[in-house]
């Protein structure tokens, strides 16, 4: 029997994020191992929205096999023939590093291999800023989006990358046209109490920023009613906060708890989460086999609004 929580709505890329990375110039996209359906169907969605060029690197073969089953003529691009997971991912990051593509994607391998070929010191992607993954989740209704930092890289983020995130987080919500964003620090209480290691965190990151980091609002510790619901604002009193119940963004402490919740969106609301990694030289896609069409097209919008290359 189907949960009773889970929503039926089907995810829907947020017009308004495709329309704005349509602004931009299309960025080079290299697809590490692109010969498979899942990420051959979102390269040729996003290059037909005009918000991608594909840079395709793989097996030569399954690359053109998967383009002939859409029908789609991809002559005119680069390919890259290489062999396995590990070859392809090395060869797709070394081209970002090398400026000859500006966003690095993640095709048909796994997720440990492609980081590791995108972290590694030889691929020329390190800045020396941490990686910090950022959601950006909309509701098919539209509406405001949420953003949710760190739910799929950093496993137990300490407070210096956690501080990374705040910035990048801003940065990302400047970028989108939001010139103060608000956010906030999650935890379990509104009040900086031992007991609740992360509200003392929350706490400490939010005196940090407010002290280091301009073009923005921040407040923490907040619990999650307190970040997304107005009226638990009012109830608890908290209107004075220039955040609570507006929140742009949330800083999760941990992975599980940003797992969760970006998840919660999704499953329970029908949100579409398009994600982008921030701290290298280049956008990184990490998208997931669960992800659908929607999703995918999304995140291709962000990772064209980061590079916010000239058109």
């Amino acid at each position: 029997m189907t949960s009773p929580f889970l929503s039926t709505r089907e995810a829907v890329a947020p017009a308004d994020l495709i329309a704005r990375a349509q602004t931009f110039g299309p960025p080079r996209v290299a697809i590490a191992r692109a010969g498979s359906p899942l990420p051959m169907e979102a390269a040729e969605d996003a290059t037909k929205a005009g918000i991608m060029v594909p840079v395709f690197v793989g097996e030569a073969d399954m690359i053109k096999t998967e383009a002939a089953k859409l029908d789609w003529d991809i002559s005119g691009y680069a390919l890259h023939d290489t062999t396995g997971e590990e070859e392809a991912g090395k060869t797709a990051a070394g081209l970002c590093g090398a400026g000859e593509a500006d966003v690095l994607m993640k095709g048909q391998l796994h997720t440990d291999v492609f980081m590791k070929s995108a972290v590694s010191r030889d691929a020329g992607l390190r800045t020396g800023a941490r990686f910090v993954h950022i959601f950006h989740i909309s509701h098919p209704d539209g509406g405001k989006p949420i953003l949710i930092s760190d739910a799929a890289v950093n496993v137990a983020p300490d407070l210096k990358t956690r501080q990374s995130s705040i910035v990048e987080v801003r940065n990302l919500l400047h970028k989108l046209g939001n010139d103060r964003p608000k956010i906030a620090i999650l935890s379990a209480t509104e009040s900086a109490i031992p007991s609740v290691p992360s509200s003392m965190d929350a706490k400490e990151l939010a005196d940090w920023a407010k002290a280091n980091v301009d073009g923005l609002d921040v407040s923490g510790p907040l619990a999650l009613d307190l970040i997304i619901s107005p009226a638990a604002v009012a109830t608890k009193k908290l209107t004075n906060d220039p955040v609570a119940g507006h929140a742009d963004a949330i800083i999760v402490p941990d992975i599980v708890s940003g797992n969760a919740l970006f998840k919660a969106f999704v499953y329970l609301t029908g949100g579409c989460a398009a994600g982008v990694v921030t701290g290298a030289k280049v956008p990184i896609l990490l998208t997931s086999r669960a992800d659908p069409p929607a999703a995918r097209i999304a995140s291709a919008a962000l990772a064209a609004i980061s590079c916010g290359l000239p058109k």
